[in-house]
């Protein structure tokens, strides 16, 4: 599998990561599943696995799959969500959260720590300053690179104009920016981009299928959920017809775009069994799309080139929605 280099680590990581949300729990398949498909992933020349505290058993899970390969990889988790209370301000906190990963992990050091949701003061309130966004947080990571606990920082966010801010510092090495860089969601470029690119920060991007809202064909693009804008309804209405004219199913086309951009070091993959790593990594290896079919896609794209306000975050398909403020 080919590699990019992950901006100013100099680390050689394989364009298709694994993510390690949907091998836990939340995935659902079973441990020998997730084991399975987290060690044909480094198989097949998988060699980034991101994952996080607040990913269930996450950890867990990837500390027994990777125990033993004989393949290189490199390893990321975050900061935040453990242990319970959690207090973003508190150092000791702070610390016994990446010792207990370590453990999980049977890991004596980490590639990389992030701060997991540094963007979203009401999820963790990780700064006392925020003209700086600094905190107690900043210390620790510092702390734990001199005592190569750590090799680089990074910041793991969801937001596409106020993670920049906290990029802009300076004080990370990589980051990570969900939800914001798909096929019909491109929030990223207008300034996560240019930001990680005067940084010299390496791009890692998460959920390119939009959790699912990207995985496959729905019925409600045609039935009209309430949930559905009429412009992305449009939108989605031209993604299904230019597919079928080009003859790509859209799992494919989804992740071949994101790698299609030079400045995005890898893309994780939230694939859950042997069956869609082995699909995963077949997208990835048609490599970048032609110009004209990135041009086609980049049309539709400014079809809605922002979130509906109304918009719910993941977008619910295939499950009831009662509307804004429910889940």
């Amino acid at each position: 599998m080919k590699k990019r280099i992950l901006g100013r680590t100099g680390l050689e990581v394989s364009v298709l990561g694994m993510g390690g949300l949907f091998v836990s729990k939340v995935g659902g398949k079973g441990r020998d599943e997730a084991y399975a498909a987290v060690r044909r992933a480094l198989e097949l020349g998988v060699n980034y696995v991101d994952t996080a505290p607040g990913y269930q058993d996450s950890e867990e899970v990837l500390g027994n799959a990777l125990e033993g390969v004989p393949q290189p990889y490199y390893l990321s988790t975050k900061l935040g969500g453990r242990p319970q209370p959690f207090d973003p301000k508190d150092r000791d906190i702070l610390r016994r959260s990446v010792e207990e990963s370590l453990r999980l992990l049977k890991r004596d050091y980490l590639d990389i720590l992030m701060i997991h949701e540094p963007d979203r003061p009401g999820q963790y309130d990780w700064w006392w300053d925020y003209d700086n966004f600094h905190g107690p947080v900043n210390e620790l990571l510092e702390e734990l690179k001199s005592e190569k606990i750590i090799h680089f920082s990074g910041l793991g966010g969801t937001t596409a104009y106020q993670l920049p801010h906290i990029m802009a510092t300076g004080n990370y090495d990589v980051v990570l920016t969900a939800f914001n860089y798909s096929l019909l969601w491109r929030e990223a470029a207008i300034s996560i981009f240019p930001e990680a690119k005067r940084q010299n920060m390496g791009v890692i991007i998460g959920s390119p299928l939009q959790q699912g809202a990207l995985a496959r064909r729905y019925d409600e693009v045609e039935t009209g959920a309430k949930w559905l804008s009429p412009p992305r309804q449009e939108q989605y209405r031209q993604l299904y017809a230019y597919l079928d004219e080009i003859d790509l199913p859209l799992p494919e086309v989804a992740l071949r775009m994101v790698i299609s951009n030079p400045i995005i070091s890898t893309v994780l993959t939230g694939a859950r069994s042997v069956e869609e790593v082995e699909q995963n990594v077949r997208s990835i290896e048609a490599g970048p799309l032609p110009e004209n079919i990135l041009s086609r896609l980049q049309e539709i794209a400014d079809m809605v080139p922002y979130r509906p306000f109304e918009e719910p975050f993941g977008l619910p398909f295939g499950r009831f929605y009662k509307g804004p403020g429910h889940a």
